[in-house]
């Protein structure tokens, strides 16, 4: 989290101050400590299993808080549910996502950000944003994938 003052309180990314709670804690650092995209349900799961009192709805309002104030990537699945990392990279960027394990790879993509920018103009658009997910396989789940396929054959 942002810098703490003195009176307990912290600023966010959005520069407004927040309340530093044993809450929000329990959840940044959970955060802090998964390399993968995760559901709001998975981090209170986690959170439980740590001991931490954290309701589930008092989740759901930190990780909603900290995507808004630019803490966290959003990662919406094909049924619409939002997963929450907290990522590497600064500024704006993309990720490769494994659609068996989740393993996701921060990616920059300068041509996209050409294009968007074009087509947007072209169309009178301007304050443009956008998201980029690429779904597939990693290395590791393509490799179990085939030795699956060949054990089937057999």
């Amino acid at each position: 989290m942002a810098g703490t003052t003195a009176s307990g309180e912290a600023r966010a990314a959005g520069g407004r101050e927040q309340r530093v709670t044993k809450q929000k804690v329990a959840v940044a650092t959970a955060l802090d400590e998964l390399d993968d995209f995760v559901s709001t349900q998975e981090l209170h799961r986690i959170l439980q299993d740590r001991g931490a009192s954290v309701s589930l709805a008092t989740t759901y309002r930190i990780v909603q808080s900290m995507a808004e104030d630019g803490l966290l990537d959003v990662l919406r699945t094909d049924d619409g549910e939002a997963r929450y990392r907290r990522c590497e990279a600064h500024g704006h960027h993309h990720h490769l996502v494994c659609r068996r394990c989740g393993k996701a790879v921060e990616i920059e993509a300068p041509a996209v950000e050409a294009w968007a920018s074009r087509i947007a103009a072209q169309h009178g658009y301007t304050a443009v944003e956008h998201t980029v997910e690429i779904f597939g396989l990693c290395p590791e789940c393509s490799a179990a994938v085939a030795a699956e396929a060949a054990d089937g054959a057999r």
